[in-house]
């Protein structure tokens, strides 16, 4: 057999794989073939959106499900036989695996990563693959892993049948920390950016603990109502009778699972700290949800339940370490075992894309000062200072710029989708009610379509916070906007929000990543593939920050006579006082309550402070500056203009006009060429939608690169197809064949060159009133003449 005359999966087939069986891997349990590990990045275009190409391992070796330990890279015959290893050793990177071949069908080379071996590669032959318990203990040697643990790490996964399996980072997670509690760690901390399936997670982790014997009870803690409850009736609910969820301070010592608000069993009154009802040793195991939120901190409640089981293994699980000169999460529970950022979820395709419209306006950028004896509406006297963003809505309220940004949210909605969920972040529940009225009058249709369009949800009011959950249903669609302050910046899931509008200051990274977080969802079913942030209090100047989604900063100690609270803890206006939030919303038991996050401010707080909040109905507010920002893909903000970052990104591909002309003549496909670029960070709706208004007819992406890159004049796709017609191209076709590509040229027209090039068009109108597919094809000789009849047709348009 001549294997150089073989592709790349006929060696897979013919070679590659009898060599596994022969070592004694099993085809069905063991190996996985053209593994994809990723969803693909999100590439938006407009409101389109498309996959951009996943991440595929040609086989992933694991010694039992969901326990990967090596990865193998297969070439064709034309290559040698490591030809494969840097990107074969790119992938045990994100698998976490320490084994490491390629292949040619003629033998393997491998690489050890684990240092155990002599030398780091070897070649070996198609006999001499290592079996799966060879591997497995050198794996268990490598990880510190002796006899006596291995039966944990061996306990399998809950499996329901379904064939749902853990993506690869939630495996990685689960088996890095089921190892580390194997080998004696007993604090430990996961970071995982919201919407990345914590909670699936951290089931994963307790079940197969719980199965293998190695922790018989387990406390499970969070600080919201809906984290617990979410976790009891779905990802937990294979725990069945085993389980508990501690209500109404009662303690039932009969179960082994254990779910509880930190709130449900602790309190300041010393009855209330139920949790000691419970000996130091009852629970061997602790996980603590969202820990960034005080179990850090070492004067909390959290740490007072944790210290008193302090023998237990206790798991932290994050979006957002904490790192501050107060708190520290990496203090308490060491260093992350692994951590998966926001910025890694997007590039895999598994969180949301997002881009940033920054909205600036003159009074917070050149501040106000009143007039001598200028009162406000109430007839205050207003002190004469210069006031500025940092005391607008707070000390100060300009009733023209609360009308001014809730006309940005409608102008945006209007232009996109009115009906799009969206979360309007104010500085407390005065100023989400403000909001609520100035978007209410200006969407008087809406609001007459349902009175439920725009609801403030604050942890005031039941009428509001009644509407939480209709609003993070995917089915229900009212209501579209909410206004709020704290209370849904966590614990709130709405996989369906589109549209984040910050108009409150944010100076905490923890608070600015929540936030970010409640968008980054994705929602296939109802086509939530990536979402806007409308930014009017530069809150995005955060992105920035090195901290962004970066490895945490650990800070402890302050200088000499510094606050020991550090800035970004401190509350800008410490004499609002806190509401206290409902039982339903926080999670207290009935009849209890306790400061939430929310803040307003009352009239009666001038007799308790001496200050006033002033509100002043006369001082008209502009927009000054509008620019928007994109997430590019390396995960950075792009906030040079589009046009010079596009001109940038294009050269690095094709160097010359004479080159990007080349390249896509050349190409079979014209649309693989948008595809990369696009991958590459090039944003065609925008690009598009700005030659467009030059031209007064949308152009082809062709003419877009050669205008912005390469400075040539624009055609429209319009002008493309009446030149093709002008030259009699189509003289050269009859009866069939002429119309359907008479019809392909006018689809060009109507939706671009995407279409033409893929024959699923012909079941399309109007080329189904033509004839079958079958029939199409053959009135031009067969598939290879139509494929070579469509090329001709590009040829002419873009010649």
């Amino acid at each position: 057999m001549d294997k150089r005359g073989l592709t790349e999966r006929d060696i897979c087939s013919k070679f590659i794989t009898p060599a596994l069986t022969r070592a004694g891997w099993d085809l069905q349990t063991q190996i996985r073939e053209e593994k994809s590990f990723t969803a693909g990045r999100i590439i938006v275009r407009g409101r389109l959106h498309a996959r951009g190409q996943r991440r595929r391992a040609d086989y992933v070796l694991s010694y039992q499900k969901n326990q990967p330990i090596a990865v193998i890279e297969a070439k064709d015959n034309t290559h040698a036989p490591g030809d494969g290893m840097q990107q074969a050793l790119s992938y045990s990177d994100a698998l976490d695996v320490p084994f490491v071949f390629t292949s040619n069908g003629d033998g393997f080379v491998f690489h050890d990563r684990t240092g155990l071996s002599d030398q780091t590669e070897t070649s070996l032959s198609l006999d001499e693959f290592p079996t799966p318990g060879e591997l497995w203990q050198r794996y268990c040697q490598y990880k510190g892993i002796g006899q006596a643990e291995q039966p944990i790490i061996e306990e399998p996964y809950y499996d329901d049948g379904s064939g749902r399996t853990p993506r690869y980072y939630q495996t990685i997670a689960i088996n890095r920390t089921v190892e580390a509690i194997a080998r004696g760690q007993d604090r430990i901390l996961l970071v995982m950016a919201t919407g990345t399936g914590k909670t699936f997670t951290a089931f994963q982790i307790i079940w197969r603990l719980w199965k293998a014997g190695e922790k018989k009870r387990i406390l499970f803690l969070a600080d919201r109502n809906v984290l617990v409850n979410q976790a009891k009736n779905n990802d937990f609910k294979p725990f069945g009778q085993a389980m508990t969820k501690v209500t109404n301070r009662t303690v039932d010592k009969s179960y082994e699972i254990y779910l509880a608000l930190y709130q449900a069993v602790s309190g300041s009154e010393e009855d209330k700290n139920i949790y000691k009802q419970f000996s130091e040793d009852f629970f061997d195991l602790i996980v603590i949800d969202e820990c960034h939120r005080g179990s850090a901190d070492a004067d909390s409640a959290w740490r007072r339940i944790l210290d008193h089981f302090s023998n237990a293994t206790h798991i932290g699980l994050t979006a957002t370490p904490k790192e501050t000169k107060a708190v520290s999460n990496i203090d308490y529970f060491g260093e992350p075992v692994y951590t998966y950022s926001l910025r890694q979820g997007i590039e895999d395709g598994f969180l949301a894309p997002y881009k940033v419209v920054r909205i600036d306006l003159d009074k917070d950028l050149q501040g106000w000062r009143p007039s001598e004896g200028q009162t406000d509406k109430h007839g205050h006297l207003i002190e004469d200072r210069i006031y500025n963003q940092k005391d607008f809505d707070r000390s100060l309220v300009l009733e023209k710029r609360t009308l001014a940004v809730a006309s940005k949210v409608t102008e945006f909605l209007t232009r996109t989708d009115p009906y799009q969920k969206t979360i309007v972040f104010c500085e407390d529940i005065d100023h989400a009610e403000r909001m609520r009225q100035a978007l209410i009058n200006l969407n008087p249709e809406r609001v007459r379509e349902n009175r439920k369009y725009v609801m403030r949800i604050t942890g005031d009011e039941a009428e509001g916070k009644a509407e939480l959950d209709n609003f993070i249903n995917p089915e229900e669609p009212y209501p579209v906007i909410a206004t709020t302050s704290k209370l849904m910046t966590t614990g709130v899931d709405a996989q369906t929000c589109k549209l984040i509008v910050l108009d409150q200051r944010i100076q905490s990274m923890t608070e600015f990543k929540q936030i970010i977080g409640r968008g980054t969802r994705i929602n296939d079913e109802f086509n939530k593939h990536w979402f806007t942030i409308l930014d009017f209090k530069k809150a995005t100047e955060l992105f920035a920050d090195p901290d962004f989604d970066g490895d945490p900063v650990k800070v402890y100690e302050p200088t000499s006579g510094e606050s020991v609270v550090p800035d970004d803890e401190e509350t800008d206006s410490p004499d609002m006082p806190a509401i206290a939030e409902d039982a339903a919303v926080y999670g207290a038991e009935p009849g209890e309550q306790w400061a939430s996050d929310d803040t307003d401010w009352h009239p009666d707080d001038q007799k308790k402070t001496g200050r006033t909040r002033y509100v002043v109905d006369n001082v008209e507010v502009n927009v000054v500056a509008e620019r928007v920002q994109y997430l590019g893909p390396d995960g950075k903000l792009i906030t040079e203009s589009l046009k010079d970052y596009t001109r940038k990104k294009v050269r690095e591909q094709f160097t010359s006009l004479e080159d990007f002309l080349r390249q896509w003549n050349a190409a079979e496909r014209k649309q693989a060429i948008i595809d990369e670029l696009a991958e590459n960070g090039v944003f065609w709706h925008d690009l598009i939608e700005d030659v467009q208004k030059k031209l007064g007819a949308e152009p082809d992406p062709f003419d877009v690169i050669c205008h912005i890159v390469y400075d040539q004049p624009p055609l429209s796709r319009r002008e493309r197809a009446a030149q093709v017609r002008k030259n009699d191209y189509f003289n050269r076709y009859e009866g069939a064949s002429r119309a359907v590509l008479d019809a392909l040229l006018t689809k060009y027209t109507d939706t671009g060159i995407e279409h033409i090039e893929d024959v699923k068009v012909l079941k399309l109108d109007p080329f189904n009133r033509m004839g079958s597919p079958i029939e199409l094809i053959n009135a031009f000789g067969g598939k290879d003449e139509y494929f070579a009849a469509v090329r001709d047709l590009e040829q002419e348009l873009y010649a």
